[in-house]
């Protein structure tokens, strides 16, 4: 069947009259003063250490991590989650919580078909999850909040007291489905096209302080399509992780938490809309530069904050502009490329972009700047291009991949979920987290319209499949929209419709805002597939 489109004022309207009623959406309504209100995406936490000055540390590259056997039809790695030293600022050490010793963790590289198989060990002093973000995974491997990786002496229920205010907490023990051990196996079937997928620990109630200490990590699949492709590859490229973190004066992790020993989650009150950090690290280093040739390079850019939004742009700009070719979104390769000026990323979106330095002469220096901070976090990090001549042979295709666009008219269901604040924290339509309790119950092998209508700024994560935007407002998709996503920014007084394919895997899945403060204060919901 035939939909028309929808004015932005009707799609606001149909939206929440999904959720609460029509009534709620009378002229003049409380409801809908609650759903236009404005603001910002956090609250800055400044720094008591002293900061270095831009550009002064070369850029990291994370590790590749090798597995520890291979067989016919699966990869195996063990990575141990303990503490570690890490020396960011200079002449103080800070003490993060790591994979396998550094932060971001080591980079984990699968190939699409083939088995991936990671056993987590936790020698940190809480228990943790860990989520493969944007994969297409069993439920038992997904990284369920409650699913938990326990430290060596702590009981299985330990860390999960004092949240009183999410219903259904009692219960939430007898979910756990760990054995109460130390470790925990995740076996990923890269059932996939080739994508920047990440890892980051996905703890109830605790993801927001877990994340920030350092529980990160790149995760990238390839396939035969893209690897056909000219694109750079080897040194050129390279994985961006970003993030912004505050320090406190001996250099270490600076965080509002309500409880540092993780009895009780949150964060301070000034801090309920999210927690911003005055220092931009990229790879863990703060502000960094890389010594670039003058070629092509893909960058594969992902925002790891907890809550900042980031508008990327080159500085200054090549002759022309569409300095920032966009090749990929979080779901892998577009169909075609997109030349962008500057990119808006939200936390956990990663956009795939190519950037060719040659467009520029000899000995340019090239930032990376961020056009919604100041100060600080107006700046990212920077390229210095050589001037001598080198070999590049990439090259940006005209085209990319087949992407075939899902049909919203063949929707099985259309459902609404509502974001906004809630008396103790954050919901989804009205209802903070409870585990067990599923807003939704899709069939496999149907497609459905979800509709995501938001108070605030709420950067929405799907589990299990990737979906495409259908329209902003009744109107359509944005210029950063395009392509497979499994993030989507829905900002103030929006609402947001994807298309998705429930496809392969039965089981309870999540869906949750990825501002982690609003995550860990009860933006999650659960849906189950059948």
């Amino acid at each position: 069947m035939n939909r028309p489109a929808l004015s932005r004022r009707r799609f606001l309207g149909i939206g929440a009259a999904a959720v609460l009623g029509s009534g709620a959406v009378a002229a003049g309504s409380p409801y809908l003063g609650r759903l236009l209100t404005q603001g910002q995406p956090g609250l800055l936490l400044r720094s008591a250490a002293p900061l270095p000055r831009p550009y002064q540390v070369p850029l990291p590259r994370p590790q590749v991590l090798a597995p520890v056997r291979t067989d016919a039809t699966a990869d195996y790695y063990e990575i141990t989650q303990r503490p570690a030293l890490l020396r960011i600022l200079p002449g103080l050490d800070t003490q993060a919580w790591t994979y396998q010793g550094s932060y971001p963790g080591p980079t984990l590289v699968s190939r699409s078909g083939r088995r991936t198989v990671v056993t987590h060990r936790n020698q940190l002093p809480h228990p943790t999850v860990v989520h493969l973000h944007g994969g297409h995974t069993p439920a038992e491997s997904d990284g369920y909040p409650t699913q938990l990786v326990h430290p060596a002496g702590v009981a299985a229920t330990s860390g999960m007291a004092g949240m009183p205010s999410w219903d259904g907490m009692a219960g939430m023990a007898a979910m756990d489905s760990g054995d109460g051990g130390t470790q925990r196996t995740y076996t990923y079937p890269v059932e996939q096209r080739a994508a920047t997928l990440w890892y980051h620990d996905h703890r109830m109630g605790f993801t927001g302080p877990n994340v920030w200490r350092g529980l990160a990590g790149f995760h990238l699949v390839t396939d035969d399509e893209e690897a056909a492709l000219p694109l750079p590859h080897g040194e050129r490229d390279l994985p961006l992780l970003i993030s912004d973190r505050s320090f406190a004066a001996d250099g270490s992790f600076a965080y509002p938490a309500l409880d540092a020993a993780q009895t009780m989650s949150g964060v301070t009150a000034p801090y309920l809309d999210g927690v911003l950090g005055d220092t931009v690290l990229v790879n863990g280093a703060p502000w960094p530069v890389l010594d670039a040739d003058r070629a092509r390079y893909r960058l594969r850019i992902l925002n790891a904050s907890n809550a900042r939004r980031y508008r990327l742009a080159l500085d200054p700009q090549p002759p022309g502009g569409g300095g920032l070719v966009q090749i990929g979104s979080d779901g892998g390769l577009l169909a075609a490329p997109v030349a962008h000026d500057n990119i808006d990323v939200a936390p956990a979106e990663r956009f795939d972009v190519i950037v060719d330095f040659s467009r520029y002469p000899a000995g340019t220096k090239v930032r990376l700047v961020n056009g919604l901070g100041s100060g600080g976090t107006a700046e990212v990090m920077r390229f210095d291009l050589g001037g001598g001549s080198v070999t590049d042979d990439s090259r940006i295709p005209a085209k990319l991949s087949a992407v075939a666009a899902l049909d919203p008219a063949r929707a099985a269901a259309t459902r609404s979920f509502l974001f906004q604040k809630s008396a103790g924290g954050w919901a989804v339509n009205g209802q903070e987290y409870r585990p067990g309790r599923s807003l939704a119950t899709p069939r496999l092998g149907t497609t459905e319209v979800w509709r995501f209508i938001s108070d605030f700024h709420h950067p929405v994560h799907l589990h299990l499949n990737h979906f495409q935007v259908v329209s902003r407002n009744g109107a359509a998709p944005g210029p950063f929209d395009g392509g497979w996503k499994d993030t989507v920014d829905v900002q103030p007084a929006e609402a947001v419709e994807i298309a998705v394919r429930f496809e392969d895997y039965a089981g309870r899945f999540m869906l949750h805002c990825h501002n982690l403060e609003h995550e860990d204060m009860a933006m999650m919901a659960d849906f189950t597939t059948r």
